[in-house]
């Protein structure tokens, strides 16, 4: 599972990067092409971002308290979002968007939700 969220936050990484550079491959906007695309695109792929690192953590650390670990994993998302999403300001090709940010908090809160009913 640890390899799934290694690699999963990489695409992450590498979605920012190329969003960054305005070099968003054409068959990736096709996806967001459609009204609020991009809106489910970041509760989507947050929400899946959570829900992995929430499980990787949760097996990694048995012996800690489940609240515990989802709510330290969605926090630390949450700081990172905000700041990436903040940054945009700082690139030509993105605007910051408190819609945007707002979809990829739900998707946290779903993501942990997800891992801890899986986990039960």
């Amino acid at each position: 599972m640890k390899y799934i969220a290694i690699l999963f936050s990489l695409f992450i990484i590498t979605v920012i990067i190329l969003a960054d550079r305005d070099a968003i491959p054409p068959f990736v906007r096709a996806l967001y092409d459609f009204p609020y695309g991009d809106k489910l695109g970041h509760f989507i792929l947050f929400g899946l971002l959570n829900l992995i690192l929430t499980l990787t953590f949760l097996r990694a650390l048995p012996n800690r308290a489940r609240n515990w670990v989802a709510l330290s994993v969605g926090l630390t998302l949450a700081l990172a979002i905000a700041a990436e999403e903040y940054s945009q300001q700082f690139f030509s090709a993105r605007t910051f968007d408190l819609i945007d940010l707002t979809a990829s908090y739900l998707g946290l809160v779903v993501g942990a939700w997800i891992a801890m009913w899986l986990k039960k």
